[in-house]
């Protein structure tokens, strides 16, 4: 989730040397840095049961699953992002230490905030990602799920799963249920 523009201009170098020693999280695009938002509980409950179900389901297989502290560059001079929750299955990612480079999926879950920036510049983004093979948005309102999926004609296509159906993401060769990510969830009434 991205929040308020600090309207400080700064060189990818500086961002990552900045960011470092900050206490909170900043994404960065195009000089600008953009502070962090919290989110609701539901956010973070469908983040954790996501979460969990994947590392369960990629336990010895190689990958990492990483949740919402773990910084994305898109490329060196990035930009910069926090993804909800991302896998990678790369080498070189596995040594990484500050910044993952090469994932294969990544989800974000919605909010009415940033709903709109989701969907369209950071997903702009992300797809310049050599590595990347589905992007999945899960909503926070309603068992409602958008998986974008590269084809094999480099084509996005787009997947939209809803209540009782079953998911599958092909980029980590996991079938689950829907349901799974939103055990426990209870959405607000606004």
């Amino acid at each position: 989730m991205i929040a308020n523009p600090e309207q400080n201009y700064m060189t990818p170098e500086e961002y990552l040397e900045w960011e470092e020693k900050h206490p909170l999280k900043h994404e960065y695009m195009n000089g600008e840095i953009l502070a962090m938002t919290g989110g609701t509980i539901a956010h973070n409950e469908i983040a954790v049961n996501l979460t969990t179900a994947l590392k369960n389901h990629l336990r010895g297989k190689g990958c990492k699953v990483l949740m919402a502290d773990s910084k994305l560059g898109v490329s060196e001079t990035g930009p910069f992002h926090y993804p909800d929750v991302m896998v990678t299955c790369n080498e070189q990612d596995k040594r990484a230490k500050n910044v993952i480079n090469f994932p294969c999926l990544i989800v974000e879950v919605l909010s009415p905030g940033t709903e709109g920036f989701d969907r369209g510049q950071k997903f702009q983004n992300y797809r310049r990602i050599s590595t990347l093979r589905e992007y999945v948005l899960v909503s926070a309102n309603q068992k409602m799920v958008d998986c974008f999926r590269l084809n094999e004609k480099g084509l996005w296509e787009l997947s939209t799963y809803g209540e009782g159906d079953e998911i599958e993401l092909e980029s980590v060769e996991f079938r689950f249920p829907l349901d799974l990510i939103y055990e426990d969830v209870v959405f607000s009434e606004n």
